[in-house]
């Protein structure tokens, strides 16, 4: 094969398939990011684009490319409108010296933008694209106030600290506060290690709220997609996310290395648009091997504080919660319903008179009334209890619930368990348990799930239907509307799931000699293995 009929890979598509903290951006991908512009800003010839924590350059390059085929009009000679675009349009800042290499030589073609060689000859070798050093502002106890990094980051001149400029205060340059972005892109540093590098915490975040702050007229970023289930210092920027209605086009990638090939980031990633001058629903798109399956306007307040990643699935649940019914979560008992912890310790394994049986997460253990320390009532109720940690978080086709325990009076349990709903009969415990172990009821808590650990406010989206009747999948599709489409989707992302059925003893089946959890002379509160 001729070496000019050979394949010859851009080097910024293997740069961003090195495993890398900061993650480089491929060139597919900053192209799919900057399509979700509108077509005038490339007719701009004043606009000032800034990508504040440029590692490869791609996105300066990339920016130069379309500026230069759209500003032919405006500017017909080639070498006039090059160096109009480069010297007064594009701006950038390194995030370390080495990164400012690549990028100039990215977007200049050489390392030093002073040289005769470069595309466009700057007085300072560094161009428009400079490394500005920081440093972190410690406080009392050794965490840098800007971005929360530990003290034994800060390793001196000679090597990195990760003192990122753009939010440590550097950059932009005194020289530049007067200067207005019309347009602010880019892919930020993710995360920075914390507790003695046994942790790291997120803080792309920052970049994302520095950059809103500025108020240009765009803002399009790449970060972890993390951020729509929280946590980790994310519940305050989701909260914000979520409710600026400035946000008009989110991609999601939830696909595991589709967009950065070995790199792995739990959750997927994800690409915005921030448009200063939108007020309204968000085009939420879901993009699997580069490719655009699903888009919808939304508003991305309708989670009631999370962030649905799936349109189909926020259409099954807007037409349940038109219904306006009250949701399960209100008769949920209090977390730790009877005052025992999961170490609780002070049940004995044989019944004596007078004795309360206690659920816990493999057997049975007894107690006396007054060791329980709230919640006497709820012993002598029917019951449906729910094990606290269920799964589906991630998984493609899941059960989301542990196996629900329809129970007879006469029993408590400790903090490995919820208790879903109580009831004065055993016909309204019975039907509720089998709603529980409907695919539509779980598949409205997964909407909630971020985590393991299940809470009330996960199933704030099941409504609380009458229990006096028995519902079945297929009811409950034409009670609320679905469609075909919708009922295979429910169907498709859901276990079947069976029910502990105990309405005969105060004590599961499982958790009797021979039962599936049972573990003589063992109390362990491990979670359900489904």
């Amino acid at each position: 094969m001729s070496r000019f009929t050979q394949h010859v890979p851009d080097i910024l598509d293997c740069l961003a398939q090195l495993s890398n903290d900061e993650v480089p951006t491929s060139p597919k991908l900053a192209c799919a990011m900057l399509d979700l512009l509108p077509e005038h800003v490339w007719h701009e010839p004043h606009y000032r684009w800034l990508n504040p924590f440029s590692k490869s350059g791609v996105f300066l390059r990339e920016i130069a490319t379309r500026l230069l085929d759209g500003l032919a009009d405006w500017e017909p000679d080639f070498v006039a409108r090059r160096e109009h675009i480069f010297r007064n349009m594009l701006y950038g800042a390194a995030i370390t010296e080495m990164t400012g290499i690549i990028s100039r030589r990215s977007v200049y073609c050489t390392a030093d933008a002073s040289s005769a060689y470069s595309m466009v000859r700057f007085d300072d070798p560094a161009g428009n694209i400079p490394y500005v050093p920081s440093a972190h502002d410690f406080n009392k106890d050794g965490r840098c106030r800007l971005c929360n990094a530990p003290e034994d980051l800060e390793r001196g001149d000679s090597r990195e600290n990760y003192a990122y400029s753009f939010i440590h205060g550097t950059y932009p340059t005194k020289e530049m506060a007067d200067m207005q972005f019309d347009v602010i892109v880019g892919n930020p540093p993710y995360q920075i290690d914390s507790d003695g590098n046994t942790r790291t915490m997120p803080i792309y975040q920052k970049f994302v709220e520095r950059a809103i702050e500025m108020n240009p007229r765009y803002v399009l970023m790449i970060t972890p997609s993390r951020w729509f289930t929280g946590g980790l210092g994310l519940d305050d920027f989701r909260g914000r996310m979520i409710a600026d209605r400035h946000l008009s086009k989110l991609v999601d990638n939830p696909k595991l290395f589709d967009c950065f090939p070995g790199v792995e980031i739990k959750g997927g990633v994800s690409y915005f648009l921030w448009d200063r001058d939108h007020d309204g629903d968000c085009e939420f798109s879901t993009r699997v091997n580069g490719t655009i399956n699903s888009t919808m306007s939304r508003d991305l307040r309708a989670g009631d504080g999370v962030l649905m990643r799936d349109n189909l699935a926020a259409s099954i649940v807007a037409k349940v919660r038109a219904t306006a019914l009250p949701s399960v979560e209100n008769g949920f008992a209090p977390q730790v319903p009877f005052g025992l912890r999961t170490n609780f310790s002070g049940a004995v394994d044989e019944p004596f008179p007078g004795n309360i049986p206690v659920v816990y997460g493999n057997k049975i253990g007894y107690v006396r009334s007054d060791q329980l320390e709230r919640l006497h009532d709820w012993v002598d109720r029917w019951k449906v209890l729910i094990p606290k940690a269920g799964d589906g978080h991630g998984r493609d086709v899941a059960y989301v619930l542990g196996t629900p325990i329809a129970l007879a009076p006469g029993s408590a349990c400790t903090q490995t368990y919820l208790i879903a709903a109580s009831f004065d009969s055993e016909e309204e415990t019975r039907n509720y348990a089998g709603y529980m172990a409907t695919k539509l009821y779980r598949f409205l808590v997964l909407q909630r799930k971020v985590t393991q650990d299940l809470t009330p406010d996960r199933f704030r989206f099941v409504p609380m239907l009458d229990m006096t009747r028995a519902w079945t999948d297929e009811q409950l599709y034409d009670h609320f509307g679905l469609t075909a489409d919708e009922r295979e989707y429910v169907e498709s992302k859901i276990m079947p799931r069976e029910v502990n059925w105990s309405l005969d003893s105060p004590i599961p089946a499982s958790h009797l000699p021979g039962g599936t959890k049972y573990k003589p002379g063992k109390i362990d509160d491990a979670a359900d293995e489904d």
